[in-house]
């Protein structure tokens, strides 16, 4: 089993790993498409659209409606519809998963540093964190424009590590899909893969994570032998 004991840092993903935010994200994506007077999306088909930031999670709902890849020209035109409706409904119906309010408290209150590392923009990743009361215990928070890439690229991870001067094996990982493993992987540093939020319908133990849990308060555990 990996050893977590050096561990200093967590960074988590947010969509998917600390929320339940397809709720809102397929409202905004129905009201978005029939601004447009096209057929809507269900929550379970956007649950298999999330992971690589809004631009893509719409491209690939206006793909579903209009049978073809959108222009650049549309998505340019869709995007601001998109965002005003997100705006709109961003902590309608969302929801944090169990545990994950009191186990985040627990890490902060043992020392952890932690980060939220996600590829939602950084506009709607501060007001959805504060909406839940947990963006006090998060030191650093990045969103999918924060930097000039995003997951699966390990540079925001890498950020964390230099703005924390953390070592590779200092830092962690949890996240929901492949996108936040490939991160890791590629910024050699430790990963835990959750088995409840949004993959593309793949299991997340096929990415490789160093652990996987089925509940957040798993994490707890893993990390108890520091």
């Amino acid at each position: 089993m990996t050893d977590f004991r050096n561990i200093k840092g967590i960074a988590f993903d947010l969509d998917g790993t600390l929320v339940d935010s397809v709720p809102d994200l397929a409202e905004a994506c129905r009201a978005t498409l029939r601004d447009w007077s096209l057929s809507g999306c269900t929550d379970a088909e956007v649950r298999n659209w999330v992971g690589n930031g809004t631009t893509m999670l719409m491209r690939r709902a206006l793909q579903n409606s209009l049978g073809q890849e959108p222009t650049d020209a549309q998505m340019d035109e869709i995007m601001p519809l998109f965002f005003k409706h997100y705006e709109a409904c961003l902590e309608k119906f969302s929801q944090l998963y169990p545990g994950v309010a009191a186990v985040l408290q627990q890490f902060h209150q043992q020392g952890y540093r932690l980060a939220v590392v996600t590829n939602k923009p950084y506009r709607f990743t501060v007001p959805l964190l504060q909406s839940f009361g947990i963006a006090p215990l998060f030191s650093l928070i990045l969103g999918g424009d924060s930097l000039d890439k995003m997951k699966p690229d390990p540079l925001p991870l890498q950020h964390v590590m230099q703005q924390w001067q953390l070592s590779n094996d200092e830092l962690l990982m949890v996240g929901d899909s492949r996108n936040d493993i490939r991160a890791a992987k590629a910024a050699a540093i430790a990963s835990i893969g959750l088995t409840y939020g949004y993959n593309y319908g793949e299991d997340i133990s096929l990415s490789g994570p160093d652990a996987v849990c089925e509940h957040f308060e798993q994490i707890l555990a893993l990390l108890a032998s520091k």
